[in-house]
């Protein structure tokens, strides 16, 4: 009986197997078509750029009240220049040339711990050309090496919605909007520099030592400060009264007079940001501003000069024999900058301005932006000052500056560049430059340029042709009293190609 079960058992197993082995012959009919290829997986779209918007922040709360923000940039310029007379450049005639130089090279540092606490840094450099802005008296030449230094060191407190005070190396600065103007966002290809006239003389680049306030009550925005004047050319300081001609002012070595100074705007249409000190060259659209303001500088006995000549014993202190002068600097202005048409992404900006400056008598500065030349032909009597570009652009006078910019048609040349046209004019009407029938001798700067926007003020290029007049053909007479007469100007050519990156 057992073994029947065994074999019974044994028989299906072998039945079951034989059905599993078995293949079930295909359908009659066509063949099924092959299944369609899986679709490969989807490429991510690549995300759109961000705008840049205002820098790069790094939260430090989660609502971001509390953060770090940081914002760099360079200016490069390529420029070729016809010199003016009598230029050498590295001891050999000059009288054009095409050089390459950095503008600017910054970096700013913004904290804000607290809503009512900020800090604001600012480091860089500026003007370094091949054949100075370097590190003084360098064994291995005068372009290498360029100091990056502090310009801007300040801690504000906000007291209120209407006013904050804030001390240190500082930016809020008197007479004009331009004067404290930022150099990220110009309308042209650089600033005319009439805007800072104690350049490098009583302040370090146009930053002061001291203490301000600042706020906006309404449409009414308003900065004051007291500053210390830095100290000018105290190596020297014993020898040039000697060396002063008659009646010329100069900066008084001797001035330990606090700077006041002063700007106050009314804010038409849409309100600008106060938070920073640096005041928008052009919107690009983006807000409709008209605004009109007023500004002063003044520092008692900031200059210096010899009424008469030397006497031929030097007297034990040779300050006696010199006269001193208050320095006055007045300003008035005008910014607007608009959206023409929306849809086509046009805008319109202008700036005016008038600056009534007063050093002392016959004060004249001339200038030279990265200036290519850096000597005088031997024998030449002008000034030593007017070489390679240099322009008188600052002194006892009046001067008027004016500039207008339109933002053209979006897609003129593709939807990626934005174009925007610009003139700008600068006549400087000084006391110290006489033609010679005795009658003061304007100087006229033409400008005219494009700005190339690849992404807004972020990414551009700027192409900047300069009409620029030679003075120096010019000689000092006694009957002059002191002021230059100017026998003769001859305008000269100056284009500028300018490279922007900010992060």
């Amino acid at each position: 009986m057992k073994s029947t079960r065994y074999v019974l058992a044994l028989s299906s197993l072998l039945l079951a197997g034989n059905a599993l082995g078995q293949v079930t012959p295909p359908a009659t009919g066509a063949s099924p078509p092959p299944a369609a290829p899986a679709a490969p997986p989807a490429v991510p779209t690549p995300a759109k750029s961000v705008p840049y918007g205002a820098g790069m922040k790094v939260n430090l709360s989660p609502d971001g009240s509390k953060y770090l923000r940081f914002i760099a940039w360079t200016q490069f310029w390529a420029q070729y220049n016809e010199n003016n007379s009598n230029t050498l450049r590295d001891g050999v005639p000059k009288s054009d040339q095409v050089a390459f130089g950095l503008r600017r090279t910054r970096l700013i540092t913004l904290a804000q711990l607290n809503p009512r606490f900020l800090f604001l840094l600012d480091l860089g450099m500026e003007n370094q050309t091949t054949i100075s802005g370097g590190t003084p008296n360098d064994p291995n030449g005068p372009g290498k090496r360029a100091p990056f230094y502090v310009h801007n060191a300040t801690g504000e407190f906000r007291i209120n919605k209407y006013l904050s005070l804030g001390a240190g190396l500082n930016y809020q600065v008197g007479i004009s909007r331009m004067t404290q103007a930022s150099t990220l966002n110009m309308l042209t290809y650089d600033l005319p520099i009439v805007n800072y006239p104690t350049l490098d003389q009583t302040d370090q680049f146009g930053f002061f030592m001291g203490a301000y306030a600042k706020g906006r009550i309404g449409g009414f925005d308003y900065r004051v400060a007291i500053d210390d004047p830095f100290v000018t050319s105290q190596t020297a300081a014993t020898a040039t009264p000697a060396g002063l001609r008659t009646n010329v002012a100069a900066f008084n070595p001797h001035n330990t007079n606090k700077i006041y100074q002063g700007y106050f705007d009314y804010e038409f249409f849409d309100k600008e940001a106060n938070l920073l000190p640096y005041q928008t060259g052009t919107y690009l659209g983006t807000k409709k501003v008209l605004n009109i303001g007023a500004g002063f500088h003044y520092n008692p006995k900031g200059t210096y000069s010899r009424p008469a000549a030397y006497p031929t014993t030097a007297p034990a202190d040779p300050f006696a024999t010199t006269t001193t002068h208050d320095v006055r600097l007045y300003g008035v202005d005008v910014f607007y900058d608009a959206p023409v048409d929306t849809a086509s992404n046009t805008a319109v900006t202008f700036y005016g301005v008038y600056y009534n400056y007063n050093f002392g008598p016959n004060y004249v500065r001339n200038v030279g932006l990265m200036n290519p030349g850096n000597g005088l032909a031997p024998g030449a009597t002008t000034s030593a000052g007017l070489v390679g570009n240099a322009v008188p652009l600052i002194g006892t006078g009046q001067s008027y500056y004016a500039q207008l910019g339109v933002l053209l048609p979006k897609d003129l040349l593709g939807p990626k560049v934005k174009l925007q046209p610009y003139v700008a004019y600068l006549h400087n009407s000084l006391n110290g430059l006489l033609d010679t029938n005795g009658n003061i001798k304007g100087v006229n700067v033409y400008d005219a340029g494009m700005n190339f926007y690849l992404d807004g003020h972020n990414a551009k290029i700027t192409l900047n042709y300069r009409f620029r007049p030679d003075f120096s053909d010019q000689t000092f007479l006694p009957a002059n009293n002191g002021a230059a007469t100017v026998n003769s100007i001859r305008y000269r050519p100056e284009v500028t190609l300018q490279t922007q990156v900010y992060l």
